[in-house]
């Protein structure tokens, strides 16, 4: 197996996060410093990473209600809650993609490195769903700007599935990862956002799990994941 695949598959790091650490010179292989993130290995090789043996765990994904304020990342030097620490796992997860600090909702922690880059490969194009509530009532105009794709400053965003669900809420289904993207979007028809939540990712939906609590997801759920996943 190609090193950066069996740091990911380790739980180590999502692959692309692998080959980073990889380049930066963390990783050895029987205490030889190794930069090809395409050097075979097995579990007899000897890999570690900063002087610690990485060997395969068992898989695990997470469902986390994230709060408002939680930022989503293994550790924060800011000292800020991570999404890491809401969750009762003693693997080392780290979460599959980002919710802003400021947004709520969905967000999936895993071991699972391979799944990780699979669901977040724009190739892939898993749906993300958003509730968002907007400073003031969108007009049917405005909502069809969003459907068809509005211009941003790195480019127009493809369609989007938009339902209004309120004088000033709606739901919004994209199938790109860009920073902030329904904020921007809310921003490129004249309005904004003052509240957002994701509610699904793929087929798997929030539902009523409380806010700051998680899940561990089960098999069928985690396999529903990995077709959402496929080309």
């Amino acid at each position: 197996m190609r090193l950066a695949k069996y740091l990911a598959h380790c739980g180590v790091a999502s692959r692309r996060a692998a080959e980073r650490l990889i380049a930066s010179g963390r990783v050895t292989v029987a205490g030889e410093r190794v930069t090809d993130p395409a050097r075979d290995v097995d579990e007899a090789s000897g890999v570690e990473v900063d002087g610690e043996p990485v060997r395969p765990e068992p898989r695990e994904v997470w469902i986390l209600n994230k709060p408002a304020g939680v930022v989503s990342t293994a550790r924060d030097p800011g000292g800020n809650p991570t999404v890491v620490e809401l969750v009762p796992s003693k693997r080392r997860l780290y979460p599959v993609g980002r919710l802003d600090q400021d947004s709520s909702g969905l967000i999936l922690l895993t071991n699972d490195g391979e799944l990780a880059n699979r669901l977040m490969h724009p190739r892939y194009g898993v749906a993300r769903t958003y509730r968002a509530s907007l400073r003031r009532a969108p007009g049917e105009r405005e909502l069809e700007r969003l459907r068809r794709g509005v211009r941003l400053e790195d480019g127009t965003t493809a369609p989007a599935r938009v339902r209004r669900t309120g004088a000033r809420t709606i739901e919004v289904t994209i199938r790109e990862g860009r920073n902030r993207q329904v904020r921007r979007m809310a921003e490129a028809i004249g309005n904004e956002v003052v509240a957002l939540r994701r509610i699904a990712f793929g087929s798997l939906r929030l539902g009523r799990l409380p806010e700051g609590q998680s899940r561990r997801l089960r098999a069928p759920q985690v396999e529903s994941l990995w077709k959402d996943a496929r080309p």
